[in-house]
């Protein structure tokens, strides 16, 4: 008899005594058995079971019942001898009941397991709560769930299996686990907004892991929630969670622990031994790895990139746009170069967001926040594009952040503005006010990666206006962070900052050696052989246009990577083929829309002075006008040539000169 078991944390099941499921008949054979668990061993009455089988019972439903039983303990007890009495789904007085041993209904074992684990420290409470809640294969008695008789059984269940959720998350957080807490209850206020104590938890492993701007975020989202849907303002633990947060209360600091390596370890195994592989919550804790891998740079940012497209197709896979939303907008890695390290990849990422933005539910404010964030991505991966998409998706995004007054939306937001404000020359000024508020909006809610970010942009915008002491502040301002938060890519911009100020062949390739493993290919491919003839250019506009010296400075065999058509033709002036030289010249495209756009506007220049091209110097004369008053190509942090009033001086100056 022990050996049978039930199943009712899903659709309604029973396995024999090695695992094999059991043929329960048709829809009415279950229900009648699903009633006998709720039942809970207690006898229901013929007359009980009827009313609850038929809204209207027609002639024989008694028979019909009898029969049901008869059917149920054939497949119950197949080895009973004939006559002899049930011992498993027994008759009694006027009815029926399921003597099934305590331990032997998955709901019963769940019930006891949480009482067990309220009791247990957090690491056996972690794996109890774990194991219990895998028990779960969808919502509790499916097939029945507009029946009155299981409306309280389901009710008491879906609550105890969300304060399962809750005790497990709090373990995490008592054994210094916040980040692999964050998924799982961001998952879970987005399906169940009206559990404060999930709300609760959530800001807390947020503020865990740093991300004090995201806390208060969540906790302003829980009020807004609460106040709309259930017209109630949130309890005392989240008004007293808010302003510990905002103090910085030392009494939110995670527990101490001296084994991080090995906590690391056990989780990742837990985790694989618990959720199923292609499951939603898998899907959203891998892209938070993922975005957690991007900030580390070197290895960690080339494998988030390799692994992100994979992620966000399982999650179309799914059919669910929201989660779809979510995963790819949870991928707000901050980032500060404008050029792709994968235009493949980019090209697919933002195709896949505006499919998701399609699929959402039209003019519904709670995907407000997925909508921003996917914009923002689109605006972020379509940087130096010249796609009027990227500009719009930006200027959107932007709009929805400051509506939804929401400060890591806002940050994010104002970093795909930022990578859509390189669509022409003498754009500084902009992109320096997008540093400053994003400064300001960080330091302010704790979002200390967007914080770096902002001193950064603020470092190239500065330098393109000349004002070298504040780029420079900018520049030990966020190593300061850097170094605090463990985020080792922002040296190697400031590095190249301070190469571009030295202005020395030597300088800049000791910052090339920086790349070296940085995982930003975006960034690295052509910059050296670039960067070398840029100091040579500086401030002499024909300086590097002799043959001897530019033989001697330019290797042929140099990787230019995407700078080789304005490479090519120095090269060629170099080893004194001026004819190939000017059909390269003449062949230029427009410079992308990045942070070298003046730079490469300069090499053009440069050339076209050079071949006394005039078609080509008219035409980068009106690129750079409106940078007047700068300094060419310092707003990208790694290399400068010298005023842009200089450059455009010389062009006049030639321009002005009869034609012979």
């Amino acid at each position: 008899m022990d050996a049978v078991r039930f199943g009712v944390l899903g659709p309604v099941v029973a396995e024999g005594g090695g695992g094999a499921p059991l043929d329960l008949k048709g829809p009415r054979h279950r229900a009648v058995l699903a009633r006998l668990v709720v039942a809970r061993r207690r006898v229901v009455p013929v007359a009980r079971l009827v009313a609850d089988l038929w809204e209207e019972p027609p002639a024989g439903a008694v028979g019909a019942v009898q029969t049901f039983v008869a059917a149920l303990r054939r497949a119950l007890e197949p080895d009973r001898p004939p006559r002899a009495p049930a011992r498993l789904l027994v008759t009694e007085g006027p009815g029926y009941a399921l003597r099934a041993a305590p331990d032997a209904v998955d709901a019963w074992r769940f019930e006891t397991a949480v009482a067990e684990a309220a009791r247990l420290p957090p690491e056996r409470a972690l794996g109890r709560l774990a194991e219990a809640l895998a028990w779960w294969r969808g919502p509790a008695y499916t097939g029945f769930a507009h029946e009155e008789w299981s409306r309280a059984e389901r009710a008491r269940l879906a609550e105890l299996r969300l304060r399962a959720e809750e005790q497990r998350a709090a373990a995490r957080l008592e054994l210094g686990r916040a980040a692999e807490a964050v998924p799982d209850l961001d998952a879970h206020v987005t399906d169940h907004p009206w559990r404060e104590e999930a709300w609760r938890l959530l800001a807390l492993a947020l503020y865990r892991t740093g991300r004090q701007g995201d806390a208060l975020a969540v906790l302003r989202r829980a009020r807004t929630t609460l106040t709309g849907q259930l017209g109630i303002d949130p309890g005392p633990a989240l008004r007293r969670l808010e302003a510990d947060v905002l103090a910085q209360s030392p009494a939110l600091d995670a527990p101490p622990t001296n084994d991080a390596a090995g906590l690391w370890h056990r989780a990742a195994q837990a985790y694989d031994r618990t959720v199923a592989a292609g499951s939603r919550a898998r899907l959203e804790s891998t892209v938070g790895l993922l975005r957690a891998l991007a900030v580390t740079g070197g290895g960690g940012l080339a494998a988030a990139r390799e692994q992100r497209t994979a992620v966000v197709d399982a999650a179309e896979e799914l059919g669910d746009p929201a989660l779809t939303a979510r995963i790819i907008g949870a991928y707000d890695v901050p980032a500060i170069w404008t050029r792709g390290d994968d235009p493949e990849a980019a090209r697919r990422i933002v195709a896949a967001a505006e499919r998701t933005l399609a699929a959402l539910p039209p003019r519904t404010p709670e995907h407000d926040a997925d909508r921003c964030r996917l914009l923002s991505t689109i605006a972020l991966e379509m940087r130096g594009t010249r796609s009027p998409r990227g500009p719009e998706a930006a200027a959107e995004a932007e709009a929805l952040a400051r509506r939804l007054d929401d400060p890591a939306l806002l940050a994010f937001a104002l970093n795909g503005r930022f990578m859509q404000s390189c669509t022409r020359a003498g754009l500084a000024a902009r992109r320096d006010a997008i540093g400053a508020e994003l400064v300001t909006l960080s330091a302010r809610h704790g979002l200390a990666t967007c914080e770096v970010l902002g001193h950064l942009v603020r470092v190239q915008a500065r330098a393109a206006l000349g004002d070298s002491a504040r780029a420079h502040a900018h520049a030990v301002a966020a190593d300061r962070l850097a170094e605090r938060h463990e985020r080792p890519l922002a040296t190697v911009f400031t590095g190249w900052y301070r190469a571009m100020r030295t202005g020395t062949e030597e300088a800049v390739r000791a910052a090339a050696a920086l790349l070296d493993g940085a995982g930003m290919p975006g960034l690295t491919r052509g910059l050296l052989p670039l960067a070398l003839l840029c100091v040579r250019l500086r401030d002499r506009p024909r300086a590097a246009l002799d043959a001897a010296g530019a033989a001697a400075l330019l290797d042929p065999a140099a990787d230019w990577g995407p700078y080789r058509p304005w490479g090519l033709p120095f090269v060629l002036l170099g080893t004194g083929r001026r004819a190939e030289a000017g059909d390269a010249l003449r062949a230029l495209p427009e410079p992308p829309a990045d942070l070298l756009h003046e730079a490469l506007c300069c090499l053009e220049a440069a050339l076209a002075l050079e071949l006394g091209d005039r078609t080509a110097l008219r035409r980068v004369h009106a690129r750079l006008l409106p940078a007047a008053g700068e300094e060419a190509g310092a707003g990208s942090g790694l290399v400068s040539l010298g005023p842009v009033t200089r450059w455009l001086a010389e062009i006049t100056a030639e321009l002005d000169t009869p034609e012979l």
